[in-house]
Formats: structure tokens, sequence, C-alpha cells
């Protein structure tokens, strides 16, 4: 399959590229050129329209990466690059590029969310569709707000999108480290660290879950393998997900 990674040079897509170019052909849409200088690259801004249709050409399903200033789900720092910037890309971008990739035919992709579309004090996450989308950050509002614009687009467009709502993405040699020696972050909570390959292979997953016909559905992408704090069987039951990477620990 002939993939678009939509800001496919940031942290995350960084970290899933060796992973996805094993299956699947990539192209990148960025500002910045990719880290593997053998996938393909169109320069670009994802609010750019012109820029987004030349991307789109020959794509069978797209991957949206594209995040700025993130923000933990505890906080209500702002300012106003803060707010402009979320909005831009979390929203403005996002709504932009579904209305064309869907003119284009290309109809089925995977939307990166975050935990932090909710207030992340609390000590269990049940059900997807039970925990309300009430994170106190401007990221994480917009980034909620993304999930409703793909939501949009599966009802009146009839796209199929799947949302990964990730929680603490980190490279093999950080996640290690994190697991061996855990601590809280700087507001007081613990975020579970998630292994590069662990992370690849939801998106693996969700991808070869699409298809299924017209939908929008948002699973937790966490690495909380006993499950003490997230309930995993969502994500385990729609792409046959769970996180593995907590037995490189014994080695």
């Amino acid at each position: 399959m002939k993939l678009l990674l939509v800001g496919g040079a940031g942290h995350v897509g960084r970290l899933i590229t060796p992973y996805l170019k094993r299956q699947h052909a990539l192209r990148v849409l960025d500002l910045n050129s990719p880290s593997d200088p053998d996938v393909e690259f169109v320069h670009g801004s994802v609010l750019d329209p012109d820029a987004i249709r030349r991307a789109l050409g020959g794509i069978d399903a797209f991957v949206w990466l594209a995040m700025r200033n993130g923000q933990g789900g505890t906080v209500t720092t702002q300012d106003v690059e803060t707010i402009i910037s979320n909005y831009d890309l979390n929203t403005k971008a996002l709504h932009l590029f579904l209305y064309l990739a869907q003119e284009a035919g290309v109809k089925r992709g995977v939307y990166t969310s975050s935990m932090s579309v909710h207030y992340r004090n609390r000590t269990f996450y049940p059900a997807e569709d039970t925990v309300p989308l009430d994170s106190p950050s401007v990221y994480g509002l917009s980034k909620g707000l993304g999930e409703q614009i793909c939501a949009y687009f599966a009802r009146w467009f009839g796209m199929d999108i799947l949302g990964l709502r990730l929680s603490g993405p980190r490279n093999r040699a950080d996640y290690l480290a994190q697991r061996r020696d855990p601590r809280p972050a700087d507001d007081g909570t613990f975020v579970y660290p998630l292994d590069e390959e662990d992370m690849a292979n939801a998106y693996l997953g969700a991808i070869k879950a699409l298809g299924s016909g017209p939908r929008f559905d948002s699973v937790y992408v966490v690495g909380d393998e006993t499950g003490r704090e997230h309930d995993l069987s969502k994500v385990e039951r729609l792409i046959g997900w769970n996180p593995t990477a907590h037995r490189l620990l014994d080695g």
C-alpha cells in the first residue's frame, strides 16, 4: 500500500518510519525532510492546498502525524502563539487535508490523536467512548476537536478513519530507561512510555483494519500492558494490538 505520512518528519514519524517501510511504500509531506533519505518527500505545509494535492497523487491511505506545541493533560497554560498554532494545525489544516483527500479519492487513514484529549489526573480510563474529551490544555482540546472533524468526514463524506490516542511516544533507549526508573512528569502525573516498535505496530494494525466502511473510531495506544490504568480491550479488538516491549526489560 502507498501511504502518505502527513507531518512524517516529526518525532512520531521518525520513530515509526523504519517499521512502516518494511510493509508499505511511503511518501512524506512536511516542511522538513524525513530522517530516511530513501523515503519519497513532498516539501510543503499542511495549510497549503497545492502541496496537499501534489502529495495525494497515487496514494492509497494516509497517516496524519502533524502536531505542534504538545501539552500535557493537566495544564491550562497557554499564550497567543500556542493557541493559534494548535488550532491552525489540529483543526484548520486537518479539515482542509481531509476535504482534499476525499476529493482525490483517498478515503482511508489513521489520525494521530493523544491521551491528552482527556484530563490526565484520572486513576483509571475505562472504555474510550465513556471517558469525556475534557482536556484542560489547548493542545488536548484541539486534538479532541480533530477527532470530531474526522467523525464529520466519516459521516458526511464516507471516510474510514481510525484515531490512535497515543501516550508518551519514546525511542527504544528512552523507553527502557524510563521503565527501569519510572518517575512522574513535572505536573506530578505518571505518563506510561510507549516504545517505538509497539507504537509502529499500532499504526500497522490500524492501517490493516481500514476498509470496513465509513466510520471514525478511536482507541488508546498506551504502554500499560497490565491494564492497571487503561482498558485496552477495544484496541485489541479493533486492530489486534497490545504492548509487548516490556518483555525487553527481562533481557
